[in-house]
């Protein structure tokens, strides 16, 4: 059964490619008779006639690479496109370091183990890339004697004490037997 003219006068009236225009096999004969745009709009409306779906590009690859790029792999040399300083801004690692940085020493000056102006003048150093770090700012402090001796001491980490358990005792694995052991015997 030829639809030539049928598929094509359909397809002005989806709007798409004779190509995409689905007929309903059970309702050939309707189709057959429709001549003109007019009939071929109520078959459309009935569900006699529909556009297939645009075929695109699956994005199934793509989903499965992410998520292993978020596992860490597909990342290597062959898969670099940008320098290191574009992967890695040099700005980003500085935003992080000052953050870190300007955090710690407001904290000291709010519970009171730094006053103002030293706040100020630690604020300067650290804007201006004097540390390399927060643990760089307690060396610093502790080196020119900036802080009390109790409050020193509150700066440090506490050691965390780990209760020792004696592990259980293995038997010794039975060697095995070299050839030369083997020979011998």
């Amino acid at each position: 059964m030829k639809l030539k003219v049928q598929r094509r006068l359909a397809a002005a009236v989806l709007r798409c490619s004779p190509k995409r225009v689905w007929f309903d096999e059970e309702r050939l004969d309707d189709i057959k008779e429709a001549i003109t745009k007019q009939d071929l709009k109520g078959l459309v409306i009935d569900g006699a006639i529909r556009p297939k779906p645009i075929k695109s590009i699956s994005r199934g690859r793509a989903r499965h690479k992410k998520r292993q790029k978020s596992k860490g792999m597909q990342k290597g040399h062959g898969s670099r496109k940008g320098g290191h300083n574009a992967r890695n801004p040099g700005k980003k690692a500085w935003m992080a370091k000052i953050r870190v940085q300007r955090s710690f020493i407001k904290i000291l000056r709010d519970k009171k183990y730094i006053d103002t102006t030293l706040y100020r003048d630690l604020y300067l150093k650290s804007k201006g890339g004097f540390f390399r770090s927060k643990r760089h700012i307690k060396l610093y402090l502790e080196e020119h004697n900036l802080l009390k001796p109790q409050d020193a001491k509150k700066l440090q980490p506490e050691e965390k004490k780990q209760e020792q358990t004696p592990k259980p005792k293995r038997k010794p694995k039975a060697k095995a037997e070299t050839k030369a052991e083997k020979t011998e015997q």
